[in-house]
């Protein structure tokens, strides 16, 4: 198997899939028609259970502990979620508008933009800036953390980076088999990626 090659697909919940995380048993996706966060089963892409995000324009998500890190263009925002309930737990100003897609390193928050094309390291507590760097391509959308790097959905380029978290040095990229590149997710084996323009989650190889 070569990187970006397809395990499985299945369509997504909704009409406009964009961010997704994984919870250790479950792949969680938003969907920006529908203004909604699920919870899928990966492997009949089921839906487990679902809530509204808290305002319009839901764009990424990450998972922590038993909450979810969720960012959106609405108010430009980013959000800590109950995982049951959807209510907020808490938020901050996203570091600049069009906040898309969170990754969690167990410690940190990355923030992509596609407004600044930069990718920011975020105190959890504060939202303060802890570092930034240009992100490759030209128009990030999701971002995920593998234990080791970060991986990057590029919508314009279509393609999906695996970058140093030190530097934002690009380590390897492959081409996305989803067009209209919303979403990157890892799911301590494999990445998911899911596109806006067949409205289809990919699980795919990433070595």
């Amino acid at each position: 198997m070569a990187a970006g090659d397809v395990l499985r697909s299945f369509a997504s919940p909704g009409t406009d899939p964009h961010g997704i995380t994984w919870d250790g048993r479950a792949l969680w996706i938003c969907d920006r028609d529908l203004d909604r966060i699920y919870q899928i089963d990966p492997e009949t892409g089921l839906v487990l259970r679902s809530f509204p995000s808290p305002t319009r324009t839901p764009q990424g998500l990450a998972w922590y502990g038993r909450t979810l890190w969720h960012s959106e263009a609405y108010t430009d925002r980013i959000y800590q979620l109950d995982s049951v309930t959807g209510l907020v737990l808490r938020w901050f100003p996203a570091p600049s508008g069009d906040p898309t897609g969170l990754g969690w390193d167990g410690r940190t928050l990355f923030n992509c933009n596609a407004m600044s094309d930069l990718i920011y390291q975020l105190n959890p507590v504060t939202g303060a800036v802890l570092r930034s760097y240009a992100a490759p391509g030209t128009n990030a959308r999701d971002l995920a953390w593998d234990g080791r790097g970060l991986w990057i959905a590029d919508i314009v380029a279509n393609r999906v980076y695996l970058i140093d978290p030190e530097t934002g040095i690009v380590l390897r990229s492959f081409a996305s088999p989803a067009a209209g590149l919303f979403g990157v997710g890892w799911d301590g084996r494999s990445l998911w990626v899911c596109g806006t323009t067949n409205d289809r989650l990919y699980q795919v190889e990433a070595a």
